[in-house]
């Protein structure tokens, strides 16, 4: 049977991208952020993760305005990266896992949600730079499959915070159903707090992203309890991608504990943040307990 084995949650603006291409990764700026995947890259290479499922939110290049799906899980072989105009380079295509993902499907289906089933797939930078801060050093060959699933967090009316708890604890039901042998990561983007626009641009809320960054670990059911509105007041327009690190604690269904976690503004004026979670998963007699 498949195994979480944890969840990773990082931010994800398009600079980071830019930082990477133009080598400022040691940069008095870019320094601090870029060495909190350290310890993330010696986790992954004592655990080797199969498989990477992706929770993010998508910024117009795999879904726009015009069709905008609340839920959406890649359902592909490959998925591609294109230009967004953001001036980062775009990456070679990801290899995908489309019968995990039918599973997914039918499974997120069979617990009452309805989710769009995309069989063709453009990923952005919410996807593609969290693989690249994973592995920097990748190239043409990523070492693990992924499943990307979005979540709206662009045109409202948009998914509670609550409902993305339930949509990940799906996945997590999902992912530990499933019969292969893999290794599974839950990944989320986004965030934290932020706003690119409007009267509080540059809004970032430090005391939020680290109550956040404690909650999401020792007690993420109370995040569930801010609305949408509040939400927006507290971590900015933007901060609403704190739904995609709901969604993946949601999906860990073991014993959850922290690795690393930092916390470091501005990033491009964002609360940047990276947490890793290692999940032990509890037998079934001991769960029911």
């Amino acid at each position: 049977m498949a195994t979480i084995i944890g969840g990773l949650a990082t931010s994800h603006v398009p600079s980071i991208g830019g930082a990477m291409a133009k080598g400022q990764q040691q940069s008095p700026y870019w320094k601090p952020f870029f060495d909190s995947f350290d310890p993330v890259h010696e986790w992954l290479a004592k655990e080797k993760p199969d498989v990477a499922v992706v929770i993010y939110n998508d910024h117009g290049l795999g879904h726009f305005l015009d069709k905008m799906p609340t839920f959406a899980v890649g359902a592909a072989e490959r998925y591609e990266n294109a230009d967004e105009g953001w001036g980062i380079p775009v990456l070679p295509s990801f290899p995908g896992h489309a019968a995990l993902s039918w599973h997914i499907i039918e499974s997120l289906i069979a617990d009452e949600f309805d989710i769009t089933m995309c069989q063709e797939h453009l990923v952005d930078h919410a996807f593609t730079l969290p693989m690249k801060l994973m592995y920097p050093d990748a190239g043409d060959n990523w070492p693990v499959r992924t499943v990307p699933i979005t979540i709206n967090s662009v045109q409202h009316p948009l998914p509670s915070a609550l409902r993305c708890w339930k949509l990940g604890q799906a996945i997590g039901r999902a992912l530990e159903s499933w019969p292969g042998p893999e290794k599974i990561l839950v990944v989320a983007t986004g965030g934290l707090s932020h706003q690119l626009d409007g009267e509080r641009a540059g809004f970032i809320n430090k005391d939020f992203d680290l109550l956040c960054l404690d909650k999401i670990v020792s007690d993420p059911v109370a995040l569930t309890h801010y609305s949408n509105r509040e939400i927006v007041e507290l971590a900015g327009s933007q901060g609403v991608e704190l739904m995609c690190w709901i969604a993946m604690r949601g999906a860990l269904s073991g014993r959850v504990s922290k690795v690393t976690s930092t916390y470091h503004v501005p990033v491009s004026n964002t609360g940047g943040a990276v947490l890793l979670l290692e999940n032990t998963p509890v037998p079934k007699a001991l769960a029911a307990e």
